[in-house]
């Protein structure tokens, strides 16, 4: 991975370059699966946390939950779950959006006065190829995505995980250690200009 790989994990569609990670401990809730499902998920979040070096807590003292994931068949779902207009202004605009496009998945990051994630919203509408995914890849691709603020078209190309032999899904190196390197503590907890990327790299380099 070069310097400019980095730069375009967190350079946007628009041209602007952001990158911001958890300013908290993260708080995970899950919406919409079976118990069996649950575990696999709330583990998924907790191995990346533990690589990253994000501390995990039952309830965060502001919201309850932080990282809210929300599973279901139709986009219309989200109008009946209760209060969810009030987290997310302009459901009802944004889910229309969202089935005009086709759209199986989006996430919703709310930022702190530093810039800092303080919280996410995980939709994800169950499509076939949505369906297809093993539970372990889900949960471990969307734990990824959650963890830092990539870019909207970090991963429209190529999915942040790669298999072992036996099958297993596991963060691509790469990202494991741009990860883990946006969690350094002497990085801000979010950058909007490109060099940013270079101390990363640096960083990650270094292993």
């Amino acid at each position: 991975m070069t310097p400019d790989d980095v730069t375009r994990l967190f350079t946007r569609s628009d041209g602007s370059f952001l990158c911001a990670r958890w300013g908290r401990p993260i708080a995970p809730v899950v919406f919409g699966v079976e118990d069996a499902a649950l575990s696999t998920i709330k583990g998924a979040i907790e191995a990346v946390a533990q690589l990253a070096g994000i501390e995990m807590a039952e309830t965060d003292p502001e919201l309850g939950a932080n990282l809210m994931a929300f599973f279901f068949r139709d986009w219309a779902e989200l109008l009946s779950v209760p209060d969810l207009d009030r987290l997310v202004p302009g459901l009802a605009d944004l889910v229309a959006r969202l089935e005009a496009e086709g759209a199986n998945q989006y996430r919703i990051f709310r930022f702190d006065g530093a810039g800092a994630i303080r919280a996410c919203f995980v939709f994800l509408r169950m499509d076939a190829a949505m369906s297809a995914q093993p539970a372990e890849t889900l949960a471990l691709g969307q734990a990824a995505m959650a963890a830092l603020l990539w870019s909207d078209t970090a991963f429209c190309e190529a999915s942040p995980l790669a298999l072992l032999p036996d099958g297993r899904p596991v963060l691509r190196p790469e990202i494991a250690l741009i990860l883990r390197a946006a969690y350094d503590p002497v990085l801000p907890a979010a950058a909007a200009d490109p060099s940013h990327a270079l101390r990363l790299f640096a960083r990650a380099a270094a292993g």
